[in-house]
């Protein structure tokens, strides 16, 4: 598997396969419980990673990160101001582009298992409202990776809208800063393009 990157009781997360239940649940979920069953997922996905190959891995990780991400809110986050100048079509390329784009990375980067687990440390409340829920990735030969989620409340529960690398780097604020040079030489169309054309190389081809 490749990765490029306390207050409060520790409960350690046992995943095997089949613990994730099924995930239009993960909408009533409490924030703790959307990430947790998330990452169950992700634990299954990389037991079987390479039965089902890379395409296997996006057809199968993909009803998972619809339910735990709210795709929609992390584009125009991304895009951000440009976003509220495009016509509806433009917006909805974007949301498609980035929502396959994104499901593609984690796809690839979850390409095997070699005794993974995940550790949910704690919750916190942001005086927005936000959840921010702080976990690990704990692997046997090598350092824990921590990974912190922010999570927004709306009509449908609490979704995740932000990942946070080794606990402090916004991979939305990074996506931001990658987006604002191809949107600003060519527009929404150029960068739906860009993201598809990433898609399709993590998929091979």
């Amino acid at each position: 598997m490749k990765v490029n990157t306390r207050p409060g009781p520790t409960r350690r997360l046992f995943l095997t396969l089949g613990a994730a239940l099924p995930f239009p649940a993960l909408a009533q979920s409490a924030p703790a419980e959307v990430v947790e069953r998330f990452h169950a997922a992700l634990i299954e996905l990389m037991r079987n990673a390479r039965s089902l190959g890379t395409r296997g891995r996006f057809e199968r990780l993909r009803p998972a990160m619809e339910a735990a991400f709210d795709l929609p809110a992390m584009t125009r986050i991304a895009v951000g101001p440009p976003w509220s100048r495009m016509g509806r079509e433009e917006q909805a390329a974007l949301v498609q582009a980035f929502s396959d784009w994104s499901v593609a990375t984690y796809a690839n980067r979850f390409n095997g298992y070699s005794g993974e687990s995940f550790t949910t440390s704690g919750e916190t409340t942001l005086q927005s409202g936000d959840r921010l829920v702080r976990t690990s990735l704990n692997r046997v030969s090598d350092a824990p990776v921590q990974l912190n989620y922010l999570l927004r409340g709306g009509p449908g529960g609490w979704r995740i809208v932000d990942v946070y690398l080794t606990g402090t780097i916004s991979e939305l604020a990074s996506r931001r800063s990658e987006f604002a040079g191809v949107l600003q030489s060519g527009g929404a169309e150029r960068l739906a393009a860009e993201l598809r054309r990433r898609t399709a190389d993590l998929l091979g081809g």
